[in-house]
Protein backbone atom coordinates (compact mmCIF):
# COMPACT_ATOMS: atom_id res chain seq x y z
CA UNK A 1 0.00 0.00 0.00
CA UNK A 2 1.50 3.34 -1.04
CA UNK A 3 1.24 6.68 0.78
CA UNK A 4 -1.59 7.90 -1.46
CA UNK A 5 -3.69 4.81 -0.67
CA UNK A 6 -3.01 5.15 3.05
CA UNK A 7 -3.98 8.83 3.03
CA UNK A 8 -7.09 8.07 0.98
CA UNK A 9 -8.13 5.46 3.55
CA UNK A 10 -7.36 7.70 6.57
CA UNK A 11 -9.10 10.70 4.96
CA UNK A 12 -12.16 8.62 4.16
CA UNK A 13 -12.32 7.23 7.69
CA UNK A 14 -11.79 10.55 9.46
CA UNK A 15 -14.18 12.44 7.17
CA UNK A 16 -16.79 9.73 7.72
CA UNK A 17 -16.46 10.14 11.48
CA UNK A 18 -16.82 13.93 11.16
CA UNK A 19 -19.86 13.44 8.92
CA UNK A 20 -21.40 11.14 11.53
CA UNK A 21 -20.84 13.76 14.19
CA UNK A 22 -22.47 16.48 12.07
CA UNK A 23 -25.32 14.15 11.10
CA UNK A 24 -25.95 13.25 14.76
CA UNK A 25 -26.22 16.92 15.64
CA UNK A 26 -28.55 17.51 12.67
CA UNK A 27 -30.97 14.66 13.36
CA UNK A 28 -30.69 13.94 17.11
CA UNK A 29 -28.96 16.53 19.28
CA UNK A 30 -30.38 19.80 17.97
CA UNK A 31 -33.92 18.46 17.38
CA UNK A 32 -33.80 16.97 20.87
CA UNK A 33 -32.67 20.07 22.71
CA UNK A 34 -34.97 22.25 20.56
CA UNK A 35 -37.84 20.86 22.61
CA UNK A 36 -36.43 22.57 25.70
CA UNK A 37 -37.28 26.05 26.89
CA UNK A 38 -34.87 28.87 25.98
CA UNK A 39 -32.81 28.76 29.16
CA UNK A 40 -32.54 24.96 29.14
CA UNK A 41 -31.75 24.91 25.40
CA UNK A 42 -28.92 27.42 25.76
CA UNK A 43 -27.55 25.65 28.83
CA UNK A 44 -27.71 22.23 27.12
CA UNK A 45 -25.80 23.60 24.16
CA UNK A 46 -23.23 25.22 26.44
CA UNK A 47 -22.64 21.96 28.28
CA UNK A 48 -22.28 19.79 25.15
CA UNK A 49 -20.14 22.36 23.35
CA UNK A 50 -17.95 22.76 26.43
CA UNK A 51 -16.78 19.16 25.99
CA UNK A 52 -15.55 20.07 22.50
CA UNK A 53 -14.17 23.46 23.54
CA UNK A 54 -12.12 21.71 26.23
CA UNK A 55 -10.34 19.78 23.46
CA UNK A 56 -11.81 16.34 24.10
CA UNK A 57 -8.93 14.16 22.82
CA UNK A 58 -10.83 11.70 20.61
CA UNK A 59 -12.92 14.47 19.10
CA UNK A 60 -9.84 16.59 18.41
CA UNK A 61 -7.95 13.63 16.93
CA UNK A 62 -10.82 12.95 14.57
CA UNK A 63 -11.62 16.56 13.67
CA UNK A 64 -8.06 17.85 13.26
CA UNK A 65 -7.02 14.48 11.83
CA UNK A 66 -9.55 14.89 9.02
CA UNK A 67 -8.07 18.27 8.11
CA UNK A 68 -4.47 17.03 8.18
CA UNK A 69 -5.25 13.84 6.28
CA UNK A 70 -7.20 15.68 3.57
CA UNK A 71 -4.41 18.22 3.11
CA UNK A 72 -1.92 15.35 2.97
CA UNK A 73 -4.15 13.53 0.48
CA UNK A 74 -4.31 16.57 -1.79
CA UNK A 75 -0.53 17.06 -1.71
CA UNK A 76 0.22 13.36 -2.13
CA UNK A 77 -2.18 13.02 -5.06
CA UNK A 78 -0.64 16.00 -6.82
CA UNK A 79 2.87 14.60 -6.31
CA UNK A 80 1.96 11.00 -7.22
CA UNK A 81 -0.55 11.55 -9.98
CA UNK A 82 -0.14 15.09 -11.25
CA UNK A 83 -2.99 17.57 -11.55
CA UNK A 84 -4.51 15.93 -14.62
CA UNK A 85 -5.15 12.64 -12.79
CA UNK A 86 -5.56 14.08 -9.29
CA UNK A 87 -8.26 16.64 -10.11
CA UNK A 88 -11.07 14.67 -8.45
CA UNK A 89 -9.15 14.12 -5.21
CA UNK A 90 -8.00 17.74 -5.17
CA UNK A 91 -11.53 19.00 -5.87
CA UNK A 92 -13.22 16.86 -3.23
CA UNK A 93 -10.51 17.78 -0.72
CA UNK A 94 -10.99 21.48 -1.32
CA UNK A 95 -14.77 21.09 -1.09
CA UNK A 96 -14.32 19.35 2.29
CA UNK A 97 -11.90 21.94 3.62
CA UNK A 98 -14.05 24.90 2.54
CA UNK A 99 -17.54 23.41 2.81
CA UNK A 100 -17.16 21.60 6.12
CA UNK A 101 -14.19 23.10 7.92
CA UNK A 102 -14.60 26.58 6.43
CA UNK A 103 -18.24 26.76 7.53
CA UNK A 104 -17.24 25.48 10.97
CA UNK A 105 -14.58 28.17 11.36
CA UNK A 106 -16.59 31.05 9.90
CA UNK A 107 -20.07 30.28 11.24
CA UNK A 108 -20.18 27.65 13.97
CA UNK A 109 -17.17 28.61 16.08
CA UNK A 110 -18.27 32.26 16.43
CA UNK A 111 -21.84 31.19 17.27
CA UNK A 112 -20.61 28.56 19.74
CA UNK A 113 -18.21 31.03 21.38
CA UNK A 114 -21.01 33.56 21.74
CA UNK A 115 -23.19 30.98 23.50
CA UNK A 116 -20.26 29.94 25.73
CA UNK A 117 -19.87 33.54 26.94
CA UNK A 118 -23.53 33.91 27.94
CA UNK A 119 -24.24 34.19 31.63
CA UNK A 120 -27.55 32.40 31.26
CA UNK A 121 -28.64 32.74 34.87
CA UNK A 122 -28.30 36.53 34.62
CA UNK A 123 -30.51 36.90 31.51
CA UNK A 124 -34.25 37.59 31.58
CA UNK A 125 -36.72 35.57 29.50
CA UNK A 126 -36.76 38.08 26.64
CA UNK A 127 -32.96 38.12 26.39
CA UNK A 128 -32.80 34.32 26.54
CA UNK A 129 -35.29 34.09 23.70
CA UNK A 130 -33.39 36.66 21.61
CA UNK A 131 -30.11 34.80 22.12
CA UNK A 132 -31.72 31.51 21.14
CA UNK A 133 -33.37 32.98 18.05
CA UNK A 134 -30.09 34.57 16.93
CA UNK A 135 -28.27 31.27 17.41
CA UNK A 136 -30.50 28.28 16.68
CA UNK A 137 -31.78 28.79 13.14
CA UNK A 138 -28.43 30.00 11.77
CA UNK A 139 -26.51 27.19 13.49
CA UNK A 140 -28.92 24.52 12.22
CA UNK A 141 -29.08 25.94 8.69
CA UNK A 142 -25.32 25.91 8.26
CA UNK A 143 -24.95 22.56 10.03
CA UNK A 144 -27.35 21.05 7.50
CA UNK A 145 -25.27 22.50 4.66
CA UNK A 146 -21.98 21.16 6.02
CA UNK A 147 -23.59 17.78 6.76
CA UNK A 148 -24.76 17.45 3.15
CA UNK A 149 -21.36 18.54 1.84
CA UNK A 150 -19.58 16.09 4.15
CA UNK A 151 -21.88 13.27 3.04
CA UNK A 152 -21.13 13.86 -0.64
CA UNK A 153 -17.39 14.19 0.04
CA UNK A 154 -17.53 10.80 1.75
CA UNK A 155 -19.47 9.32 -1.12
CA UNK A 156 -16.85 10.51 -3.62
CA UNK A 157 -13.96 9.30 -1.45
CA UNK A 158 -15.58 5.86 -1.19
CA UNK A 159 -16.12 5.79 -4.96
CA UNK A 160 -12.46 6.64 -5.49
CA UNK A 161 -11.42 3.87 -3.10
CA UNK A 162 -13.64 1.29 -4.78
CA UNK A 163 -12.46 2.27 -8.25
CA UNK A 164 -8.81 1.46 -7.41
Amino acid sequence: MNLLSVLLFISSLSCTLVTGFLFTYAVVVMPGISKLGDKEFLRAFQVTDEVIQNNQPLFMLTWIGSIISVIGLIISSLISLGLTDAWLIVSVGIVYLLGVQGITISVHLPLNNRIQKLKIDELDDKSLNEQRLHFESRWNYFNNIRTIIAFFVNLVLLLIITSK
